[in-house]
């Protein structure tokens, strides 16, 4: 089947009821008909449920799905994005190992490095965007066993090279572990260039309307055991309403990514070029500088347009205030377009060095550009810059 006979087709059994649409299984347990059924469930003799923490049929269709559109043989779904990213790590470093990590990655798991996986005794080294893996190979380390990244970055949008990654931590005994947030399985496959394990923050595109939590880690069959394990004990599980609303908006993420794409690629271009704007940012803009690598390994640019506007913070102030249709708010992914302003918000808690660092100037702005009339979104942005 293609990505979007998956996205729509691939379900849970049908039930006694023969019910077109999967129902929601809202329940905490599930029941045995004999003591010896339930000995042998627990004992991992026969297949079932057990405990909604642990498994649930909603959230297997989900995960199901995601295995299936990533191209990986498992996945386990997690209460976020950042749950997923966590349990991505702790299923697989223990104290003493060693992480290299890019720079480039979303605030809060900058944070999360700093603040509590070095508190287990997992050590760690951050890698700055621009360098390549012979700059990398200098940072590693004899208890080195993870290499993790994002691609597109946020809200840099650096771009990796996924596959001379994946052949350069083969060669090290390193895992590859990487977050396709921003270009969701329809656009990027990680898996497909060697990744081993491939993390979503589910909240954004995969719903796609804003309205709940979820996140996935996909991987190998023997991986995810790993990550199931940790989440089954430590309890981070997908709640089974969340998952059927993630799994029904992956019926529609090819179209709306299609939309999502034409109408950033096109604000892009038309953006490029306004005075009040220093540089526009976008993977499949020919001034990117990782056009050429977006291209290989994309089928389209993704969602996400940011620029630099004149003027820094000051101008970014008063930009977002004039805006009259765009959001302000922490989400992406949306139907509706969104504006935020990282060095203020998602990023703040980093030091200006750092932010630069990452490219997020006192006048980035970033916009998740949503599935509106492309005249509209265009019109917002284009008055609220004359205003500044």
């Amino acid at each position: 089947m293609k990505f979007e006979t998956k996205a729509i087709r691939l379900q849970t059994s049908q039930t006694k009821h023969r019910e077109h649409s999967t129902p929601i299984f809202p329940t905490s347990s599930f029941t045995f008909e004999t003591a010896e059924q339930m000995r042998d469930v627990f004992a991992g003799e026969e297949d079932g449920n057990i405990y909604s923490r642990f498994t649930n049929p909603t959230v297997r269709e989900f995960e199901m799905k995601m295995a299936a559109l990533e191209g990986t043989e498992d996945a386990i779904a997690t209460a976020s994005g950042m749950s997923a990213i966590f349990a991505s790590f702790v299923a697989f470093l223990k104290k003493g190992d060693h992480l290299l990590i890019s720079r480039a990655v979303f605030g809060s798991t900058y944070k999360m490095m700093e603040n509590y996986l070095s508190g287990f005794g997992i050590e760690y080294t951050f890698l700055t965007p621009d360098q390549g893996v012979d700059e990398w190979t200098d940072a590693i380390r004899p208890n080195t066993k993870m290499v993790y990244l994002e691609t597109p970055s946020n809200p840099g949008l650096h771009i990796y090279d996924l596959q001379n990654i994946s052949r350069w931590c083969k060669k090290h005994d390193l895992m590859l572990n990487v977050d396709n947030c921003f270009a969701t399985p329809y656009l990027q496959r990680p898996a497909a260039f060697g990744a081993d394990i491939v993390c979503h923050s589910a909240t954004k595109f995969i719903d796609g309307q804003g309205r709940v939590l979820g996140g996935v880690v996909c991987g190998s069959a023997e991986n995810m055991e790993k990550v199931f394990n940790f989440v089954r004990s430590a309890g981070p599980s997908l709640s089974p309403f969340n998952a059927w609303v993630l799994t029904k908006s992956l019926e529609t993420l090819a179209v709306r990514m299609d939309r999502h794409c034409a109408n950033a690629y096109q604000l892009a271009t038309m953006l490029q070029g306004q005075e009040k704007i220093k540089k526009v940012n976008y993977p499949f803009l020919e001034s990117h500088a990782q056009s050429d690598i977006a291209r290989r390994q994309m089928s389209q640019g993704g969602a996400i347009v940011t620029f630099d506007l004149k003027g820094g913070v000051d101008a970014g102030r008063i930009f977002l205030n004039n805006l009259k249709m765009l959001s302000l708010t922490a989400n992406l992914g949306d139907t509706r377009s969104i504006a935020s302003h990282p060095s203020s918000t998602t990023h703040r808690k980093l030091t200006e060095n750092e932010r630069l660092s990452l490219g997020i100037t006192p006048g980035l702005i970033r916009i998740s550009v949503g599935l509106e009339h492309l005249d509209d979104i265009s019109g917002d942005i284009i008055q609220a810059l004359t205003n500044i």
